[in-house]
């Protein structure tokens, strides 16, 4: 019988041309207060670690009326322990962000 470890998903760091095992999985939750306020700071550091980040979703609520200054970002990590430590410590520099962490292990 074949168990998880057998099935770990393999991907690409185009970066670095080489194929590593997933042995985790890696998502931030972040909730942006004043996304208008904190957008560009919170930009900055997601570009900078870019390399780092597989998937990337945003979403803030919207009506006909108004955009909601209040933003949530939820993202899926691919990359070695430490530059993963390195964004989250980064983010959490950034005042009016919460940041909250999932790690599943494979």
């Amino acid at each position: 019988m074949q168990t998880v470890n057998d099935h770990l998903w393999i991907f690409q760091m185009a970066r670095k041309n080489k194929y590593y095992h997933m042995k985790e999985v890696r998502i931030l939750g972040l909730l942006i207060t004043d996304r208008i306020k904190e957008a560009g700071q919170t930009q900055k550091v997601l570009t900078k670690y870019a390399h780092v980040i597989k998937s990337r979703l945003g979403f803030h609520e919207v009506s006909e009326d108004i955009c909601s200054r209040v933003g949530v970002i939820i993202l899926q990590l691919a990359g070695n322990a430490s530059e993963c430590q390195g964004l989250e410590q980064e983010l959490s520099q950034i005042r009016g962000l919460e940041l909250q962490r999932m790690v599943f292990s494979l």
